[in-house]
C-alpha cells in the first residue's frame, strides 16, 4: 500500500472558455507542487469531448502526497483562488457534474 492518492480530475469546460480554463490548469499542478502537496511526478493532462456532444473535457491526473495534503489544499488561498476561478468555466453535461474528482489507490504489479 502507498500513501499516495491518485486523483483523476474531470472538467467539462464550456466551449467558449477553453483558453481561460487552460491558463488556470497550467497554474494548478505547479501551485500544488510548490506547496509540496503533490509528488514530483508531473501531472498528465488530456483533452477530449463528451460522448454525443462537442463539449470539451479536460482530464488531469496527479498524485497527492497524502490524504492530509488534500485537506491542506482545500484550506490554502493559492489553491482556492484557482479552484474558484475554474468552476464558472465548467458546465454540467449529459447528466454529469461540471467537475469530478474521484481518488484512487495505485495498484502495483505483482510481476
Amino acid at each position: 500500500m502507498t500513501e499516495l492518492e491518485t486523483v483523476i480530475c474531470t472538467f467539462r469546460v464550456k466551449p467558449n472558455d477553453v483558453v481561460p480554463f487552460r491558463q488556470l490548469l497550467d497554474r494548478h499542478w505547479p501551485t500544488l507542487h510548490r506547496l509540496e502537496l503533490v509528488n514530483d511526478t508531473p501531472e498528465q493532462v488530456f483533452i477530449g469531448t463528451d460522448e454525443g456532444t462537442d463539449g470539451p473535457v479536460f482530464i488531469s491526473i496527479f498524485d497527492w502526497v497524502s490524504a492530509e495534503a488534500v485537506e491542506t489544499a482545500h484550506e490554502h488561498p493559492d489553491v482556492a483562488e484557482i479552484w474558484e476561478a475554474m468552476e464558472p468555466l465548467c458546465e454540467s453535461r449529459n447528466g454529469r457534474p461540471s467537475m469530478e474528482f474521484p481518488h484512487f489507490e495505485r495498484v502495483l504489479s505483482n510481476g
